[in-house]
């Protein structure tokens, strides 16, 4: 095994190049292999079915918009009588065995909830992802699916190139459409009663 860590500037390509030698190739990664890199790495890493994919860091911009929403759930779970739980991205979640994913947010709205788990949770209630600019697909569509293979209830799309939040809902296996919120508009949430955000101020928001 690798025993340095892996610097955050690593690109997929010196990531590739660097475990060529000491790990499975590309298709022939198993979930422990996974798990031992991302344990050894700061950058963000997915893994589907032997594949492991080098997500990019984040922006600033990412960040702000991540954490203006961060501290909204926060909020919302410590009033709730269950006392749920909101974490950002870097803990991973497990699809299933074969697949997993490091979302932008994530929230259990029990903190008793036996999916959660110190090393990685097995899903959640609701999870949020900013649409990156690198490969927007990634959440708009796979991702979309992911999360429905996953069964989550709910699933954010924030997409600040056109400054729009997607709320998908789980109706039997597949998302559908809660609503599609721009400027001017309040956000609501499906699953959690009182959950609302201003879209202009998520997209105005300044840290």
């Amino acid at each position: 095994m690798v025993v340095a860590t892996i610097a955050a500037t690593t690109s997929q390509e010196a990531l590739d190049a660097l475990l060529s030698d000491v790990m499975p190739s590309q298709g022939c990664w198993s979930d422990e292999h996974y798990l031992w890199l991302t344990d050894h790495t700061r950058r963000l890493v997915e893994f589907t079915d032997g594949r492991v994919e080098v997500l990019p860091m984040p922006t600033e911009r990412h960040q702000i918009l991540l954490l203006f929403l961060y501290r909204l759930l926060y909020a919302h779970v410590h009033e709730s009588p269950r006392d749920g739980v909101v974490v950002t991205s870097g803990l991973r979640m497990r699809v299933r065995e074969g697949k997993f994913r490091e979302p932008d947010l994530l929230l259990l709205r029990d903190r008793t909830d036996s999916r959660r788990r110190d090393r990685f949770w097995l899903g959640a209630d609701l999870v949020m992802e900013i649409v990156s600019p690198d490969d927007p697909s990634r959440d708009l569509v796979v991702k979309r699916a992911d999360y429905a293979e996953a069964a989550i209830p709910e699933y954010w799309i924030v997409d600040p190139r056109i400054e729009t939040v997607t709320v998908l809902r789980l109706v039997a296996d597949t998302c559908v459409e809660h609503g599609v919120f721009a400027r001017g508009d309040v956000a609501t949430s499906s699953l959690l009663d009182g959950v609302a955000v201003d879209v202009t101020a998520l997209f105005d928001a300044e840290g």
